[in-house]
């Protein structure tokens, strides 16, 4: 059997959801756990581990970011700059006076993708928000779980197309 069956260019196209912090009532740890599969690709059929064949993820509404427990009270980010005497940390609850949800989140999702080469190229194509507007409302496909591709303009065109040639027996 060949290796290259279903490896076509129409396989590895990247699709764009959207994640709606305000519906969406997962905590901060599901729902990054759901990006990093989404970004690596493993929600394909075609997913190989040394390709990057993941999708775009733009997430809205991470003002509204919430967690289980005590975790905004008691959980540290730490930093260094190598310096003696120089590490720094901060409580999630500071993180998100400081840079918003956004960075909360995305330090979360980059814990979970593998330690390897694509991670950077994997973390670029998460895009957060933390209003509900952003600048990619014509790329999104899919809404969450839901998928909205019948509604574009070139899908309508060839399901009316198809619609007189259909015969019903």
């Amino acid at each position: 059997m060949s290796q290259i069956i279903g490896q076509t260019r129409l396989a590895y196209s990247r699709s764009w959801h959207h994640i709606s912090l305000t519906s969406d009532p997962r905590p901060l740890g599901r729902l990054a756990s759901a990006i990093a599969i989404t970004l690596m690709g493993k929600h394909k059929p075609i997913y190989d581990p040394s390709t990057d064949c993941g999708d775009y993820v733009v997430c809205t509404g991470l003002s509204q970011l919430h967690t289980t427990g005590k975790k905004m009270q008691k959980k540290k980010y730490y930093s260094h700059t190598t310096r003696p005497g120089s590490l720094k940390e901060m409580t999630m609850e500071a993180m998100m006076r400081k840079w918003g949800g956004g960075e909360v989140l995305r330090r979360a999702v980059r814990g979970m993708l593998p330690k390897n080469r694509l991670r950077d190229e994997r973390m670029a194509r998460l895009k957060c928000f933390e209003g509900e507007a952003h600048p990619y409302p014509k790329n999104i496909l899919k809404l969450g779980t839901e998928t909205s591709i019948a509604d574009l303009p070139e899908v309508q065109e060839t399901l009316r197309e198809a619609a007189p040639t259909q015969v019903h027996a």
